[in-house]
């Protein structure tokens, strides 16, 4: 059907209302201002992956800053999240050899974009733990993508943010050798996952804390010293521990544990399976040790025995172990903290569980 000029200008104010009120009715939230991105930045980001359930509503959302999405799509979450202030991002993973051409990589951005433009999000986790060869195609698709993929969402979503999953070291931990100042430099920030240190185990076999104090920290002097700035780091804190079956478990609490490789490595936190601090809570104080802190590495721990008279050791961060890292994060002058993951708390109704978790959120601001 064709249109007269002067039919087209009567016609075009009724599209263009038409167009916004399709708009509105697009929005999941009771308050369409809700579906606007958030575009200011914190000063001290907290930075929660969120992965399963209804836990959600019940974060401390005082202390959030950004929420990954790790978990099918909710739009009372981000409705929330953004009633709060919070961003709330979409998890990017992708095959790296996938992307070595620059078509596909080019058409994965554009998906992830137009999803979050979608879904009324603000940006974008990064979060791919692939073994990569220093130099290699993969190399440098990888830096590529991250270029892309930020400057994609920065230019269509103003005020997003795209951030990048790093091991808890830049020395190619588990053969992840990455352009890690590179990487830091296109993105936002890095969020260095300090935890699962034991993944490659170089000296003896035994059990040890999933973020040891010192190696942790050792971390953190490795990338400033690659040249990246300290606010381009977000430090990562477990709220998980690892399980492991001990072989032999000495007087002074040395659990040796079986041999695991993994990436060369002969032993690896593979030994062992995690535990939610949550579950960790309702173990500790019956076991055959009771919480025992070990000073070298700044961690708590416990020893229990199961049915079968298996021996166990328990290693795992609690509110002292995580506020010592935080105090760091601030003397620093890292971006932020975060955690693996804000699920893995007792939200019950339980007085004593109540308090454990209200410790664990507090920890990450002192």
């Amino acid at each position: 059907m064709e249109t007269s000029a002067a039919g087209w200008w009567i016609l075009c104010p009724l599209l263009f209302l038409q167009q916004v009120t399709l708009s509105w009715a697009a929005c999941p939230c009771p308050d369409p201002a809700l579906c606007e991105p958030i575009t200011h930045s914190q000063d001290f980001e907290v930075y929660v992956f969120y992965t399963r359930g209804q836990s959600w509503k019940r974060y401390d959302w005082s202390k959030i800053t950004t929420v990954a999405l790790f978990a099918p799509y909710d739009p009372e979450l981000m409705c929330f999240a953004h009633s709060k202030g919070a961003r709330l991002v979409l998890k990017g993973d992708v095959p790296i050899n996938d992307i070595i051409d620059p078509r596909n990589r080019t058409a994965w951005v554009r998906e992830k974009v137009n999803l979050a433009k979608r879904q009324f999000m603000d940006g974008i986790n990064l979060d791919i733990e692939q073994p990569v060869t220093e130099g290699s195609p993969q190399y440098y698709a990888l830096t590529a993508l991250v270029q892309e993929t930020t400057e994609t969402f920065h230019r269509e979503i103003p005020g997003s943010q795209v951030t990048f999953d790093v091991a808890w070291s830049p020395a190619c931990v588990d053969l992840r050798c990455y352009n890690y100042s590179g990487i830091a430099d296109l993105c936002d920030f890095l969020f260095v996952m300090s935890y699962d240190e034991q993944s490659q185990i170089w000296t003896e076999c035994v059990a040890g804390a999933n973020a040891p104090y010192n190696q942790t920290l050792r971390g953190y002097d490795e990338f400033v010293d690659l040249g990246i700035d300290p606010k381009k780091l977000v430090m990562g804190v477990p709220w998980y521990g690892y399980d492991y079956t001990c072989l032999n478990l000495s007087k002074d609490h040395t659990c040796s544990i079986p041999n695991k490789p993994f990436r060369g490595a002969p032993c690896s936190d593979a030994a062992g399976r995690k535990v939610a601090y949550g579950a960790i809570m309702k173990q500790v104080n019956g076991s055959s040790s009771g919480r025992l802190w070990d000073e070298a590495q700044k961690s708590p721990f416990y020893n229990y025995k199961d049915r079968k008279g298996n021996v166990h050791q328990v290693w795992y961060d609690d509110p002292q172990s995580i506020a010592l890292k935080v105090a760091y994060v601030k003397k620093r002058g890292l971006r932020g903290v975060g955690m693996w993951n804000g699920d893995l708390l007792d939200y019950s109704s339980d007085p004593v569980a109540q308090q454990q978790t209200a410790a664990m959120w507090k920890a990450l601001i002192l």
